[in-house]
């Protein structure tokens, strides 16, 4: 099992690196970049690349909307080459507000997009001519531009022809096709004990249909984590990203952890906590999070207690621990987890 770690997408990044390449001495193996409407990902992330020694970096994650297919894979070729084979190509569809609303691109066909551009990176890194027919037309057909491009492969050797591709996922198809074309699945709110009910279908339907030369896809679960006694307080820190994403992270009707919520069993909260956080009133949609939905999305207890939830993901599958340090010891929450991760196996 490995550990991973998501960087702070709306505060300072340096300070951030500095974080990671302490954690990093601790026993962190991956560190995920995020990009919403702020900086850019690979940028940050080959700036992290040439600061750290051993630990993988991720794009958690690269919308599919805002760069071409064959950019993507570019970018995640150079990020290999600059961090000596560390790179890991995140990928997700984010949502209409941010696709529509930032990039002014139509959000559509979300699914099949993230399926062909799965391909397409697999294609290019192989150093295969380029050819694709689907929603990317490469080369661009004659009828629609000037009818002079021609199947390239790229000029230079990727470190790796097979960069591990992650897939941001929520819904049932979305997920079955995750765990048919994808290296590994990035879900959000992760909750071991009910992960089977809402997602198993789905894995499972995506698995009967995977290449077996792909291997078993890796699953990201986790959760903000402090290690010690008395320190249950500190889920509390949860409630204003829970509150965020189930209220605000879209509109109603539209929103893809608002029905996660919804699918975890918390109907009425999810609907209270949506109409709370889109009139404004966000302090009360944080009161209406659920005190056990805090308790089940974090790693914050005793080391008993979180020994107990780090087993639970790993009998539900998952395979990386994706952690947030918080309270007033980090570095040592970071320290016990590490020790609780070797003892597991």
């Amino acid at each position: 099992m490995q550990i991973s770690m998501q960087v702070n997408y709306s505060g300072s990044f340096l300070q951030a690196v500095d974080q990671i390449i302490a954690y990093e001495k601790r026993g962190l193996d991956i560190a995920w970049v995020p990009e919403a409407y702020g900086f850019d990902s690979p940028t940050l992330m080959g700036y992290l690349a040439a600061k750290t020694d051993r630990v993988k970096i991720g794009a958690g994650i690269m919308p599919i909307y805002s760069r071409t297919p064959a950019l993507i894979a570019q970018t995640a070729a150079g990020l290999d080459e600059v961090s000596n084979g560390r790179a890991i190509l995140g990928l997700g569809a984010s949502g209409p507000q941010v696709i529509e609303g930032w990039h002014g691109v139509v959000y559509d066909k979300p699914i099949a997009r993230t399926r062909e551009i799965i391909k397409i990176c697999r294609r290019v890194w192989s150093r295969e001519p380029l050819k694709n027919d689907g929603i990317y037309q490469i080369p661009l057909s004659p009828d629609k531009g000037t009818g002079l491009g021609k199947p390239l492969k790229i000029i230079t050797t990727p470190v790796r022809d097979n960069i591990p591709i992650f897939v941001a996922s929520l819904g049932f198809k979305n997920v079955e096709m995750t765990f048919e074309e994808a290296d590994g699945w990035l879900p959000i709110f992760y909750i071991p004990e009910k992960a089977k009910d809402v997602w198993g279908d789905a894995i499972k339907a995506g698995l009967a249909k995977r290449d077996p030369d792909l291997g078993h896809p890796e699953i990201v679960g986790g959760g903000m984590l402090a290690v010690g006694e008395h320190l249950e307080d500190l889920r509390e820190l949860g409630r204003g990203v829970l509150a965020l994403y189930i209220g605000g992270m879209g509109a109603k009707g539209k929103n893809f952890y608002n029905d996660l919520a919804v699918r975890y069993g918390y109907e009425e909260q999810a609907r209270k906590i949506q109409e709370l956080y889109l009139s404004g009133e966000k302090a009360k949609a944080m009161a209406e999070i659920p005190q056990d939905l805090l308790e089940a999305t974090s790693l914050i207890g005793p080391r008993s207690y979180v020994a107990e939830r780090l087993a639970a993901h790993k009998e539900a599958g998952v395979t990386i621990m994706g952690i947030t340090p918080v309270g007033s010891d980090p570095l040592g929450s970071v320290e016990k987890f590490v020790e609780m991760v070797h003892e597991l196996g």
